[in-house]
């Protein structure tokens, strides 16, 4: 059986431990350059690519997964290297997205499908969002979870207002009943109103995101 040398296991770590201290303390700075270029500079993280990472490690591991508002699919492309399950659905084709579906209230499968569904910076941007997340209450097994990155709306205003280089800006923009974010109280009411109640709560970013553990009441 491999076994991985010691000194190599602790050099990965370490390297690991730099480069998350590196992108919190540069965190503001990337926040007004171009994601982009944030992309092309060593040991920089982009802000989605954060977000990403704080979900797939809280999705149940070898399970079955559903991300919805998948946009290019990089969450569910990462959960399947890693022997997961996954599908990324969305209501527009941003040309690497699994399902693509006229509305996300109307899945085409079975009751309590899934093991985990996930929101990546998506809910706000979901008109009818506690529709879904009822059709999510429908499909997510018993003991499933629910997780969902959501930003406070004054930092997604800003964020929204400055992000020239995100296409979904450029191409889509804010239609009818979207949202640019959601205070603690609003999404905690909205998760109550799908029957869904939050085990735990996380900020990240400098406290200026927030990803929420959901489960069925």
């Amino acid at each position: 059986m491999y076994r991985e040398n010691p000194r190599k296991r602790e050099s990965k770590t370490l390297n690991k431990i730099i480069h998350t201290l590196i992108n919190e303390v540069l965190f503001p700075i990337k926040l007004i350059i171009p994601q982009p270029i944030v992309e092309k500079i060593p040991d920089l993280t982009t802000n989605k690519d954060i977000r990403i990472e704080m979900v797939l490690k809280r999705m149940p591991p070898n399970s079955k997964c559903l991300d919805i508002g998948c946009g290019s699919n990089e969450l569910i492309e990462k959960y399947r290297s890693q022997g997961g399950e996954g599908l990324g659905v969305d209501v527009y084709d941003w040309g690497n997205v699994d399902l693509v579906v006229e509305d996300s209230a109307k899945l085409p499968f079975e009751s309590k499908t899934f093991d985990c569904i996930t929101f990546v910076a998506s809910l706000n941007h979901i008109p009818n969002r506690i529709e879904v997340l009822q059709e999510c209450y429908r499909i997510l097994k018993d003991d499933g979870v629910l997780i969902v990155t959501s930003l406070t709306p004054r930092i997604s205003l800003i964020w929204h207002k400055i992000a020239y280089w995100d296409r979904d800006q450029i191409e889509r923009g804010m239609k009818e009943g979207e949202v640019y974010g959601f205070t603690n109280v609003e999404i905690r009411n909205i998760f109550k109103r799908a029957n869904f109640t939050v085990l735990k709560k996380r900020k990240f970013s400098w406290g200026l995101n927030n990803v929420f553990i959901v489960s069925k009441v």
